[in-house]
């Protein structure tokens, strides 16, 4: 029993004292960190203006003619709104890292900003078909009720459609953001010393694969309940002010 508590000793030692391997571990949780918070930046951007652009299609002109040069214009870009959706959610995100580094990025090599395109790309497909559905969930009289008051459609989504649709959708962006954090797992395919990387890279200089992969796992599971009890407090607070 000694020797494998002294063994275990010496396993934690290895792995987190010498060459002060914790502070790897740390700054791969920054760049991990890092990626997800400017990632989901770009994925909100890129979903709420695809959500609105597809919702607004739906609402005007699915199943009908276009009489304007503006419904040609919406008809054109809702369909390339369909047709990015279609490719990102098609495609699995470690081929689009890749791609971004190695044939994008291919002449600088940055490794962190093409992760983060690629990954805010990515996450911006998802967010932008949760958000459609949150808007789609607003009953039509919202509209009506809206205009009636002197309000023009850009107004009526931003004051009246938007918030009521957030709220609605709030549990599944939350978990889009919680599937994002574990995503980025995968940066290190283009050598990006992330928090998955790093660990792997002292199991691999260790030779021991219990403390690294362990102190990994636990990490990510601790940024996850922190989102989550973060959303939770979100959401009471929502429905609170509901009453």
């Amino acid at each position: 029993m000694q020797d494998f508590f002294n063994g275990l000793y010496e396993s934690f030692v290895k792995t987190f004292i010498t060459d002060d391997r914790w502070v790897q571990l740390l700054n791969g949780l920054l760049v991990t960190v890092e990626i997800t918070l400017f990632a989901a930046a770009i994925g909100i951007a890129i979903g709420f203006l695809i959500a609105i652009i597809r919702s607004t299609y739906d609402m005007n002109l699915s199943g009908k003619k276009c009489r304007s040069f503006g419904d040609y214009i919406l008809k054109i870009v809702n369909f390339i709104c369909n047709i990015y959706i279609t490719v990102i959610r098609g495609t699995p995100v470690v081929i689009q890292l890749m791609i971004m580094y190695f044939i994008v990025f291919a002449s600088s090599r940055d490794g962190i900003i093409a992760a983060i395109i690629s990954f805010g790309i990515n996450s911006g497909a998802y967010v932008a078909e949760i958000v459609r559905s949150g808007i789609m969930s607003i009953d039509k009289g919202q509209f009506e009720a809206s205009r009636s008051l002197g309000f023009d459609y850009k107004s009526t989504m931003i004051h009246v459609i938007i918030p009521q649709a957030f709220k609605n959708i709030l549990p599944a962006l939350g978990n889009e953001f919680i599937v994002l954090v574990k995503e980025t797992s995968v940066a290190g395919y283009v050598a990006i010393q992330d928090l998955t990387y790093v660990g792997n890279l002292i199991r691999s200089r260790t030779y021991e694969a219990f403390f690294p992969l362990i102190a990994v796992a636990l990490i990510y599971l601790v940024i996850v309940l922190i989102l989550t009890f973060l959303l939770k407090k979100l959401e009471r607070r929502l429905r609170s002010s509901d009453h």
